[in-house]
């Protein structure tokens, strides 16, 4: 039995949610006429208390319509400079919305309002106009570091001083609300847009979901139909988005479980340093020898266990809900006889 924690994007839906996916009501979203994209978006935009909620293929889509909506050709997003936007969206922040970045270098990557503050251009003309923060919450390359709702706010007051939009990368925000224990409605209260995924802690096969005021949403419909994001009968992905928003939040704490299991196991050995202790399902962490990340992750594969070497340095494993106690047992054993 393979054991695959390259990422939690891997998940396989389950029965339950195939036979939701299976019953479910469609109609042509294009025309707004699919009932089960209606109530999701609904459904999502309501948790969060938020106006409105548009239903994409991707998290890199929402995104990118969040910064698209946000800015004009020739502003700055600030961010953090490891942010899945800048990282890991094909550059997508210049080819899409013609922006330049301010990166910061913050902590397991959060940022701070000072880090912020500091970041704003000043009013010049020959100064890219400062116009959108964007922060992630959990941090990918942090090794799913939270932050906390006050550090949040300070960063929001900021915005509010300076008139820039704050939109958030929440592409793993569950796990963070369960690892905090903080709420929804504390969110959409402190940003201008958010972007949740459906398709890694919750388990779904595709999806994510951009929240905006109702205008904000209206923009962002048209731009998604812009990026070739229309979809027509849709729901039956949708379907999946309402089962997992239903059934597969509070489980999150047993993949934040096992993710601080095996961090525990890889801290005794020799090979391994900078764990970045998990607060949720992550874990990164440098390889020293006898191995390399390249051989690490080899070595893994020969046991059937699928990891990531996210570096030249750095292995990253992520949990999910097609992991097993056995499973962690099982990665456990193989640990510790390295």
């Amino acid at each position: 039995m393979i054991i695959d924690l390259r990422s939690d994007t891997v998940t396989k839906p389950s029965d339950a949610m195939l036979e939701a996916m299976l019953k479910a009501p469609v109609g042509d979203d294009v025309f707004s006429e699919d009932p089960t994209i209606n109530q999701l978006e609904s459904m999502a935009a309501n948790m969060f208390g938020m106006e409105a909620a548009l239903f994409c293929p991707s998290g890199t889509m929402t995104n990118q319509i969040a910064i698209k909506c946000h800015t004009q050709p020739g502003d700055e997003v600030i961010c953090d400079e490891l942010s899945h936007i800048y990282q890991y969206e094909g550059g997508g922040i210049a080819f899409n919305s013609g922006c330049s970045v301010k990166l910061l270098k913050g902590n397991k990557g959060r940022i701070t309002a000072a880090q912020v503050l500091e970041g704003i251009n000043p009013d010049h003309d020959y100064k890219a106009v400062s116009s959108l923060v964007s922060v992630e919450n959990t941090t990918n390359r942090g090794g799913g570091a939270c932050y906390n709702c006050i550090d949040l706010q300070d960063i929001k007051e900021v915005c509010l001083k300076y008139n820039l939009k704050l939109h958030l990368d929440g592409a793993r925000l569950f796990n963070a609300l369960i690892a905090k224990q903080e709420t929804t409605k504390e969110y959409g209260n402190i940003f201008d847009s958010i972007s949740i995924c459906l398709s890694k802690g919750l388990g779904t096969p595709v999806g994510s979901l951009l929240l905006g005021t109702a205008a904000f949403i209206k923009k962002g419909r048209r731009v998604r139909k812009v990026f070739g994001g229309g979809m027509r009968q849709a729901g039956y992905l949708a379907a999946a988005g309402i089962f997992a928003l239903e059934n597969n939040i509070h489980r999150l704490a047993a993949d934040h479980l096992h993710a601080k299991q095996i961090g525990e196991a890889l801290s005794k050995k020799d090979f391994v340093t900078n764990l970045v202790e998990p607060e949720t399902n992550i874990l990164v962490f440098e390889v020293l020898q006898p191995y390399t990340p390249v051989s690490f992750v080899e070595f893994m594969a020969r046991n059937e266990v699928l990891a990531f070497a996210i570096s030249p340095t750095q292995v990253r494993l992520v949990t999910h809900l097609d992991i097993t106690p056995a499973m962690v047992t099982r990665l456990l054993s193989i640990i510790e006889k390295m």
